[in-house]
């Protein structure tokens, strides 16, 4: 076989070379945490082979033990190569800062560089906020019979790859580290991931009025990060008003908030919320507004402004989130809040306590002066009428045909009534005749 230096890959003529050999370790061990390392090799690939004492293994040993700061255990092996013996070294670690000869390297291409004090500092930031990563974080208690084998498969699928065992699929997918599930495939996969963790819950809610005081729907749903999203956005639908529009002599359904706007809204809550907060993701439909609410602010100095103007992202989540990015759930590119903007303009992002919050506004909300006239005073129109207007404050994208099917009545008589409520002024019409939608003006 023909070997190749890489990021991940040294090759080293003899044991001649060991101090150089230690470098190229610790080099490779800061930029991706594991590598292999052949005695025997030239660096252009040409295998010449190492010889090998009684105590050669135990050398290679000793210098890397004495050299390298933190202490790493290496495997050391003897292998054959085009019938030449060689020595291979297997290593690997977690994520910190090394040191070989007490100065810090790192991997450039197949070149080792010394690390200066400013990128020391910023390597060592930018490890320790990784450490901090929910989803990377190793459940020790966990075993592979608490994964769903359904689910990763179907999941593999969905994302175009193999699938050959369900250990393997996980460390494909890198949701197990040191023979360990790790957070995230608890959370994505997990039979039950609530047995885990108590915020692999989404709670949703209905309210009467614009505020909190009258509930007249809750529910709690506990399940997978995948299931979770499912739900809310069927709750979502479930609870507000839906028009249609028709397309050739097809109907197709119409929410008052874009579905794809509010569909990514809920992903982005489940993907950068802080799941070491137990708090779990809330909805909250209001009359006037949809609230989608998730647990830990904006990430890594991110401010509301930038996410709008600049398109920028900063993932507290990266392993669940390129997961997501895999089946197209989310853009890799931290489009999510232009593509909300673009489907729903007044949308709006705050920071209230601990929580982000993303409001849509509902556009078929009755204005409060009609709600007191209509509760304050009979009605004033006749029997008709009246029902007429009653249907359209339920869904303001009914149909023609369709409030006559409900009143039991012809087209032209439901036409003939709606324009004498217009021409009073109580109702004008939104947007196209297709497609578009009626506005009650007054009581």
């Amino acid at each position: 076989m023909k070997l190749k230096e890489s990021e991940t890959l040294e090759l080293k003529k003899s044991t001649s070379e060991i101090n150089e050999a230690v470098i190229s370790i610790v080099s490779i061990l800061n930029k991706h945490q594991k590598g292999e390392l052949y005695f025997g090799i030239k660096d252009d690939g040409k295998v010449v082979g190492q010889q090998i004492g009684k105590d050669t293994e135990r050398d290679i040993s000793r210098a890397i033990f004495h050299n390298i700061e933190p202490k790493i255990h290496p495997a050391i092996s003897k292998i054959k190569i085009d019938g030449k013996t060689c020595i291979k070294v297997d290593f690997k670690s977690r994520k910190t800062m090394y040191y070989a000869f007490g100065r810090p390297y790192i991997r450039i291409g197949v070149e080792n560089r010394k690390l200066g004090p400013e990128e020391q500092e910023e390597f060592i930031l930018r490890k320790n906020s990784e450490k901090l990563r929910w989803d990377t974080d190793i459940y020790p208690k966990a075993k592979l019979i608490d994964i769903s084998f359904a689910k990763v498969k179907t999941y593999l699928k969905t994302s175009g790859l193999k699938y050959d065992s369900l250990h393997n699929a996980l460390v494909k997918l890198k949701l197990i580290l040191d023979d360990k599930l790790v957070n995230a495939g608890i959370m994505l996969f997990g039979k039950k991931p609530q047995n885990f963790f108590p915020n692999a819950k989404l709670r949703c809610a209905v309210f009467a009025t614009m505020d909190t005081v009258t509930p007249v729907d809750m529910k709690d749903f506990e399940g997978d990060v995948f299931y979770l999203i499912k739900e809310a956005e069927k709750y979502i639908l479930e609870n507000i008003h839906i028009g249609m529009r028709l397309e050739g002599l097809r109907r197709v359904d119409v929410p008052e908030i874009d579905k794809e706007a509010f569909r990514e809204a809920i992903i982005n809550a489940f993907c950068h919320r802080d799941y070491f907060e137990w708090d779990s993701v809330n909805i909250a439909v209001f009359k006037d507004r949809l609230e989608i609410r998730s647990p830990g602010l904006l990430y890594g100095g991110l401010t509301i402004e930038k996410i709008k103007k600049e398109n920028v992202s900063q993932r507290r989540n990266e392993l669940i989130a390129e997961l997501l990015h895999r089946v197209h759930f989310i853009e890799k590119w931290g489009r999510g809040i232009s593509l909300i903007l673009s489907k729903e303009p007044t949308a709006n992002f705050k920071e209230i306590g601990m929580q982000f919050v993303t409001v849509f506004k509902r556009k078929n909300i009755v204005k409060q002066k009609l709600q007191k006239t209509t509760q304050k005073t009979p009605r004033k129109h006749p029997e008709n009428t009246q029902k007429i207007i009653d249907a359209i404050l339920k869904n303001p994208y009914v149909t023609r045909q369709e409030l006559a099917k409900t009143m039991k009545t012809t087209e032209d008589s439901i036409k003939h009534h709606l324009k004498t409520l217009s021409k009073k002024g109580v109702l004008k019409r939104v947007g196209p005749d297709k497609g578009g939608s009626w506005e009650i003006i007054q009581g």
